[in-house]
């Protein structure tokens, strides 16, 4: 068939995202008898998708439907000009969208191939690495990891600016003939009312952080990668692309350096060698079967485990890094004199259910005024932070799993299997209009039970909740449970322990006790930016051992839930990257 005969007919559209926004995005139907699947174009900042329209006709792949949005904030959708609440919140529209087209376009996630560029690009492999998709690959063109700002100490005078004033606009300095030497492309960029030349200083100064994190971090993207880098680029700086692809842990990467091309890679005059090595690898892709690498011995072998055994050598005393850390552990023992916080972590752990409690109600408390400003800095760090959001995340992730039960006239019936003091299960059905009919609540810890037991009197829920003292990692425990529950909750558990022999005898075990077509809330830790601060100065529940954590990314951690019988079905993360909460469905037997 000749592509350059046929001309694909574009449907306009609308998707919902998780704030009730509906976004703009294109639609074109694949024109073969025998369509593959599809391609999704992510345009670049300040752009839409009006400006990779001509990608569709160049790639001229008949076998693919095609999609290109909008992002908030530009060309069509809704929203103040070049602003979004967070990038954690575009990201997230990323994660909507792509869930969109699966469910209303009737596409496998896995026959799903991801183009995008600039800070598209940037969305895309932050997207890749916080929510871990079974897409068939990405393709990344110039991503913006690192803005060009030719103004010295641009970056923290934007932070100052942010701190003062809140969020504000920056203008494009870029003029459209450093992006391209395609003369028609300079000209439709000049005249075109729908580019947005401002961009948010708080998406600007989060597109840095964020970046930093996912190119620190590029070791948990597995999915298959082609990074096309533009040899003249203005906009971005190189160094930071090739430090991602040197770490990606993905078996199948490719990266091609495109000689004299500006920024918009796609965009360029001679675009067609960039469009043929993006086409070629997409169709290498979908020429055979999905691949994805085996992440549940990750523990034994993977690059976490190696950053745990570093973490876990001792230093010595007389060295500048071990002589910082012990002033450091030495400051937390005075801080605990007066940080009612910290003095409770020294005391049951700083991962005890105690703690998380502590957390979890965030009221400063110490001894003067002195002692409650340490309490209240404590509390405030930004692990606490993100703890806090992962209960906000649980809540709303049990309010819909429970409503999905109720639809189904499906008792709710829910058990968290090492609960801490439960006040995240407690609360969540308190401050609901769906009530649970059972709600069973365990934990290995004497103090956890009772002070759980003390939270359900509390909350007035005594006729449907009790708490026993139960081992998460035993399944026996699991058996004869007097109401079969249709939830199960497992909630900062996983991450405490290193070995997955044991999170796979947890999860056997969970499987066993839930109904089929019931619901798993599990979470994880893919990332956490005080990892040697926790290890090198902090003591776990474990009888006053250091609190050393192995990190599970996102795909090592859904693939032991799939592997136990669950379909991962949603999934929520924390603005910083650090915790994540997923939803997942028990198989049919």
């Amino acid at each position: 068939m000749n592509s350059q005969s046929i001309v694909r007919q574009v449907e306009e559209k609308q998707f919902t995202t998780h704030d009730d926004v509906k976004l703009f995005y294109r639609y074109w139907p694949a024109v073969s008898s025998q369509p593959k699947g599809a391609i999704v174009l992510f345009h670049r900042g300040h752009e839409h998708s009006g400006r990779v329209m001509h990608l569709v006709e160049e790639f001229g792949m008949e076998d693919y439907a095609f999609f290109a949005w909008d992002a908030r904030g530009h060309g069509r959708s809704p929203g103040e000009r070049g602003f979004s609440p967070s990038l954690g919140d575009s990201v997230r529209d990323v994660n909507t969208f792509i869930q969109h087209i699966s469910s209303a376009h009737n596409i496998a996630e896995q026959d799903i191939a991801v183009i995008g560029q600039s800070v598209g690009a940037v969305l895309v492999a932050t997207w890749v690495h916080d929510y871990a998709p079974n897409i068939r690959g990405i393709v990344l063109a110039s991503p913006a990891f690192k803005v060009k700002l030719y103004v010295p100490f641009a970056r923290t005078g934007l932070q100052l600016m942010q701190a003062i004033k809140g969020h504000f606009f920056v203008n494009s300095y870029v003029k459209p003939k450093f992006l391209t030497h395609d003369p028609e492309r300079i000209e439709s960029y000049k005249n075109d009312s729908l580019i947005s030349r401002a961009i948010s200083s708080n998406i600007l100064l989060s597109l840095y952080k964020t970046s930093e994190r996912i190119v620190d971090d590029a070791a948990a993207i597995t999915v298959p990668t082609q990074l096309l880098i533009s040899g003249a680029d203005f906009v971005v700086h190189h160094k930071p692309q090739h430090t991602f692809y040197e770490r990606l842990g993905s078996p199948i990467k490719e990266r091609h350096i495109l000689k004299g091309f500006y920024h918009d890679t796609l965009g360029e005059l001679n675009r067609s060698v960039a469009i043929d090595k993006a086409r070629d690898f997409i169709a290498g892709l979908f020429a055979v079967p999905p691949i994805a690498p085996d992440l549940t011995t990750a523990d034994k072998t993977g690059f976490t485990r190696y950053e745990a055994d570093q973490l876990a050598t001792p230093l010595s005393i007389f060295s500048p890094k071990g002589l910082y850390w012990a002033l450091t552990r030495l400051g937390l023992k005075v801080g605990g004199l007066f940080s009612k916080g910290i003095k409770l972590g020294h005391k049951t752990g700083f991962d005890s259910g105690s703690t998380l409690d502590y957390v979890y109600k965030n009221t400063p408390n110490g001894v003067t005024p002195i002692g409650e400003a340490m309490d209240k800095a404590y509390l405030n760090s930004i692990g606490w932070r993100g703890i806090r959001q992962r209960k906000v995340n649980i809540e709303e992730l049990l309010r819909k799993a429970s409503q999905s039960l109720m639809e189904q006239e499906k008792p709710v019936n829910i058990m968290d299997i090492a609960a801490g003091h439960g006040r995240y299960i407690l609360e969540a059905i308190s401050n609901s209009e769906q009530q649970a009919d059972s709600i069973l609540l365990r934990d290995y810890s004497d103090l956890n039970v009772e002070q759980g037991s003390a939270l359900i009197k509390e909350k007035g829920l005594d006729e449907i909740a009790k708490f026993i003292k139960a081992d998460a990692f035993d399944p026996d425990s699991f058996l004869n449970i007097e109401a079969r529950p249709t939830l199960g909750v497992v909630s900062g558990l996983y991450e405490l322990f290193p070995d997955n022999a044991l999170i796979k005898k947890s999860l056997a075990g969970l499987a066993t006790a839930i109904e089929a077509d019931g619901y798993l809330i599990y979470t994880g830790q893919p990332w956490h930016p005080q990892l040697e601060m926790i290890a090198r100065s902090l003591t776990s529940h474990r009888q006053g051992q250091a609190w050393i954590m192995r990190r599970r990314c996102q795909a090592e951690m859904d693939q032991l839930v799939k592997e136990a019988g669950f379909t991962k079905i949603d999934q929520r993360i924390d603005e910083y990257g650090i915790f994540t909460v997923s939803l997942a469905k028990r198989n049919a037997a």
